[in-house]
């Protein structure tokens, strides 16, 4: 599993403790280096449902991807529904300045609740790692596919691998800092997931999922993201706040000794940090399953 504990779970937290712009801007940098990625799932999905009317972004956050929907579809209008206005706002300006706007909406609300409010039927449901974040799984599901038209496709990106960053051996502290940092973050995946309201335990079988909700599996495949070192300054930002980010959240957590090697790998004037060191790189991989509505 690959989970990424800051960027999926925006519209899930108390908003009133919530920096937004702080977190509109690293949701949209990390979707705009991923960019290749959604290129390249967008345009396997374009095979799977051709010229889709309504496209519906289901937990878009500030719409990086509900505006690469609209780029990849040019005859469809997107609507991005998320719980937070403010990722929303966001969304829609981008839109604008894209030039999509005039065939783009927003949606505020709850998922998968505010889908209610859609006016028509989606011909495609995108849901990037938004899933993870509803109690039942398999009700989240169901009033997915509920939304969907006769002959419309969800899309579910769950899974993929954990990122790399770093070798194995970076020089500094004990080999295998990212596999004891994934660790960590499984950990915290479970927690998150049993302290959901409503809070279900299901194999994450998505196409099986899918399945039980009345649709037919349609397709599974993952698409990776390949950025070799020496890597770009935008790929090293990326990577820098999101060593900092588990470096903040699983302070207590960390044994002293890889404490201290993240403090190194951050710190700008180190050259050990992930700011100067050449052999810095960004690989990624996301799953994409698709089911389609038959009846």
């Amino acid at each position: 599993m690959a989970h990424d504990h800051e960027t999926h779970g925006h519209h899930h937290h108390d908003h009133t403790d919530v920096d937004w712009s702080r977190m509109a801007e690293h949701l949209e940098t990390q979707a705009e280096l991923f960019t290749p990625l959604y290129e390249r799932a967008l345009a396997w999905l374009g095979h799977k449902q051709t010229e889709p009317g309504l496209i519906v972004d289901a937990g878009s956050g500030p719409g990086v991807l509900s505006c690469l929907l609209a780029e990849a579809f040019p005859g469809a209008r997107v609507v991005a529904v998320d719980g937070a206005e403010p990722l929303l706002e966001r969304a829609l300006a981008r839109a604008a300045r894209l030039g999509v706007v005039d065939r783009f909406g927003t949606l505020a609300g709850q998922l998968p609740a505010a889908l209610d409010d859609l006016d028509y039927p989606a011909d495609l449901l995108w849901a990037s790692r938004s899933l993870h974040h509803l109690g039942d799984q398999r009700a989240g599901i169901a009033a997915f596919a509920a939304r969907l038209a006769r002959g419309g496709t969800l899309a579910l990106m769950e899974g993929g691998l954990p990122a790399r960053f770093l070798p194995r051996d970076i020089g500094i502290g004990r080999p295998g800092l990212q596999a004891r940092l994934d660790a960590l973050e499984e950990e915290w995946f479970a927690q998150m997931r049993a302290g959901l309201a409503d809070s279900v335990a299901e194999v994450e079988d998505w196409p099986a999922l899918m399945a039980s909700s009345g649709l037919r599996h349609t397709g599974t495949r993952s698409f990776m993201l390949d950025l070799p070192a020496p890597t770009t300054d935008r790929a090293r930002a990326y990577v820098a706040a999101s060593l900092g980010r588990l470096r903040e959240g699983f302070a207590e957590r960390l044994d002293a000794e890889d404490r201290d090697t993240l403090d190194r790998l951050l710190d700008p004037e180190d050259a050990a940090s992930v700011h100067r060191r050449p052999d810095v790189f960004v690989l990624a991989v996301h799953t994409v399953h698709t089911a389609v509505r038959t009846g």
